[in-house]
């Protein structure tokens, strides 16, 4: 199986062979402009990642393992776009919530009803300074590494944890000490 840097290489000179990182990495990026803007907007997001991804891939240089926090890095910028509908999503999931809390959150699921949840998780995640729900919904969401994050946001390694820390302290006070252990073990 070739590589995410592999296919990036061959599409240089076969342009259809960038399809197969299409079809790797399109359900992952989906799913986390879904959680951030809504689906109404992730099929744009998704689809504008892998255009400006597609437009930009002679410049890119590095490993594979950089190849997803790169795709991660161009779904965040234009979902900086889109922080109009990020910000009516929170809202929404604050007054109501949806039948399913986001992957990464269901620990706080035994301590409250899903209703009550979801209005806290919600109230909680629009009280974070935008940069560091950022970096937070990339953990949790986005599933990236320190590293990542770093690479997606193109902010220092430092940066990253202490916007991680902060998100975590914050979102602790708000919803309990519970919220983010499994996240903690994971990748703390």
């Amino acid at each position: 199986m070739k590589t995410d840097a592999e296919i990036i290489e061959q599409s240089r000179y076969g342009p259809a062979v960038f399809g197969e990182l299409y079809d790797r990495h399109a359900p992952d990026i989906y799913r986390y402009a879904a959680r951030r803007a809504g689906d109404f907007a992730a099929e744009d997001v998704m689809a504008e990642t892998f255009l400006v991804a597609f437009e930009r891939r002679h410049g890119f240089e590095g490993p594979a393992e950089a190849v997803r926090p790169w795709l991660f890095g161009i779904a965040t910028n234009l979902l900086r776009r889109h922080h109009r509908a990020e910000a009516r999503m929170l809202r929404a999931l604050a007054r109501s919530g949806p039948a399913e809390i986001p992957d990464g959150f269901d620990e706080i699921e035994t301590e409250l009803d899903a209703p009550a949840r979801n209005a806290r998780l919600g109230k909680a995640l629009q009280a974070l300074a935008p940069i560091d729900r950022e970096a937070i919904l990339l953990l949790v969401w986005a599933d990236l590494s320190y590293d990542g994050i770093a690479a997606a946001t193109g902010v220092p390694l430092g940066t990253v944890r202490s916007r991680i820390n902060r998100a975590r302290g914050k979102l602790r006070a708000d919803l309990g000490s519970t919220l983010l252990l499994e996240q903690e073990t994971n990748h703390g």
